[in-house]
């Protein structure tokens, strides 16, 4: 099922994931989409530019436009944990957009649903649970987390539909804007198919719930549909692998033989060994369950890059 006939507006919309979504949702809607390019590029918008109202700023301005959305998605989030460790004034950049998004959904009475992470389980012992008290370790998961809080409270308050979609490790389409952000399917591809190492921190053994962008904007356009109130919503698949797993897997892809470059980790004390998304809410609350495996996202891949 798709959202059709809607007024739409996408944050971040020419990033990673917000254009995955926007070349989604402009096939039958009006979709408005607002990004600052810092990490965006309109090359990700390139097949429905023409389709779309872009606006070049930044979410703390959102009020500044004539916007009337019935359902706001709220992508644009700084969202890499270093990013936040070198400039931890993202935290309240962060907190004042996501107000931001929330006020005008309260005067236009919007739908919203936004980026969380899944950062936040960090040190919880997986399969990882929407009900599960945070442990904070650092200010990218702090700041998530007060977006979450907040979004409670403007939906108690005012009645406000928000989903907070807590994302596991997303790679796909539109990734090399990112460049060192991208997920690590991705930047071990990119380095293997140009004959480089992967650099793995540690051993190899972490894990990761790698789910594929496609079924992330599955989750983003059934948590439009179907929520009410506040929920927070697990975006994986219920399997993980480890990067040692990983990187034969891709050998096995780009027909490679490849050996992995494995160096002392510098975020060992915050450094999360093992992520899985418990998926029960999600599937019974918002109808998602993930599609893509691990194998068939890196073929969609391979044939995307033409490699």
């Amino acid at each position: 099922m798709d959202i059709k006939g809607k007024e739409i507006l996408v944050t971040g919309g020419a990033g990673f994931i917000g254009s995955n979504l926007v070349i989604r949702l402009a096939k039958e809607n009006h979709v408005y989409v607002m990004d600052d390019l810092q990490t965006g590029s309109l090359r990700n918008l390139s097949s429905v530019y023409d389709d779309i109202d872009f606006v070049k700023d930044r979410v703390i301005n959102v009020s500044d436009y004539c916007f009337d959305p019935d359902y706001i998605f709220h992508i644009g989030l700084y969202s890499s944990s270093p990013m936040y460790k070198d400039n931890p004034y993202l935290v309240g950049d962060l907190v004042k957009d996501m107000v931001s998004i929330l006020e005008l959904a309260k005067k236009k009475k919007s739908t919203v649903v936004y980026a969380s992470t899944s950062s936040i389980y960090n040190g919880v012992k997986p399969p990882h649970r929407e009900d599960v008290i945070p442990f904070v370790t650092d200010f990218y998961t702090e700041a998530r987390y007060a977006t979450e809080r907040i979004s409670d409270l403007y939906s108690k308050l005012y009645g406000i539909n928000v989903s907070a979609m807590r994302f596991f490790s997303v790679y796909g389409y539109n990734e090399r804007s990112k460049k060192k952000f991208a997920n690590l399917v991705s930047q071990f591809m990119w380095d293997m198919h140009d004959g480089k190492q992967p650099v793995i921190y540690g051993d190899g053994e972490q894990r990761r719930d790698f789910v594929f962008v496609d079924d992330v904007v599955d989750a983003l356009v059934n948590a439009a549909m179907y929520n009410s109130g506040f929920n927070v919503y697990n975006v994986g698949t219920g399997k993980n692998y480890s990067l040692n797993e990983l990187v034969q897997k891709l050998n096995d892809h780009l027909h490679t033989n490849i050996k992995a470059k494995y160096v002392e980790n510098p975020m060992a004390k915050t450094y999360v060994h093992e992520t899985l998304a418990d998926t029960k809410k999600s599937e019974e609350k918002i109808k998602f369950r993930a599609r893509v495996s691990l194998d068939e996202g890196i073929d969609r891949l391979i044939k995307y890059y033409g490699y």
